[in-house]
């Protein structure tokens, strides 16, 4: 990664409060001249959402070894007063060739909250197939944390399912979608798996489940 030098502690802010974390890419090398600084991370592997292209759907004990790790890194960020906002399949990235350790790789697109006990958000951010129902509804704000699970949500399903729950080429009627919540089953999830996704997906926000709940589900 080369960023300006005045963008330099900007950018390496969410990192500096998020910490470690073994499923989080965090900073090798900094490497920096009079304008640039060059910005090194661990060597990866494939990243998440080619993996799934080239996969399609999973079995369900994978399912559940790769989104632990997903949880378990969107969990440490929000835990620390980190918000991801673009959170999607692209974030992610395979350590080792055998693809089964994945990292969050990069947090440029994060947002670090004033008060860890307010994820009030009133930007627009985020890829269109992973967005929430409330950032299209907003008028005013939305809880960033709950946001991210939504995002969670659309993992899961791509997991189950190998393509994205809601899609389609129009922009417009791919949010008409997001925003009615409806859904195919994914074909062969189990009751379990379908119960989880129900509560990630859920369009009101206030019924969605928390990203602190959300191991406690008995599909883990």
């Amino acid at each position: 990664q080369i960023t300006p030098i005045s963008n330099y502690r900007k950018f390496l802010e969410p990192y500096w409060v998020v910490g470690n974390h073994e499923n989080i890419n965090n900073i090798h090398e900094i490497i920096q001249t009079e304008s640039l600084s060059y910005i090194f991370f661990k060597k990866s592997s494939e990243d998440l959402h080619s993996y799934i292209r080239r996969r399609s759907k999973l079995k369900e004990d994978e399912v559940c070894w790769l989104f632990t790790q997903i949880v378990s890194a969107v969990k440490h960020c929000h835990d620390n007063g980190v918000v991801l906002r673009d959170l999607k399949l692209r974030k992610f990235v395979f350590q080792d060739s055998n693809c089964t350790h994945l990292l969050l790789d990069n947090l440029e697109d994060s947002c670090i909250l004033a008060d860890q006990n307010n994820d009030l958000l009133t930007d627009r951010h985020g890829c269109p197939a992973y967005v929430s129902p409330e950032i299209l509804f907003s008028v005013g704000g939305y809880s960033g944390k709950l946001a991210d699970v939504w995002s969670l949500g659309v993992i899961f399903y791509t997991f189950l399912a190998g393509k994205y729950p809601f899609h389609d080429s129009d922009v417009g009627a791919l949010f008409k979608k997001i925003r009615q919540g409806v859904y195919p089953a994914p074909v062969g999830a189990t009751s379990k798996s379908k119960c989880l996704l129900r509560n990630l997906l859920r369009v009101d926000s206030s019924e969605r489940m928390g990203i602190d709940e959300i191991f406690a589900h008995p599909w883990f």
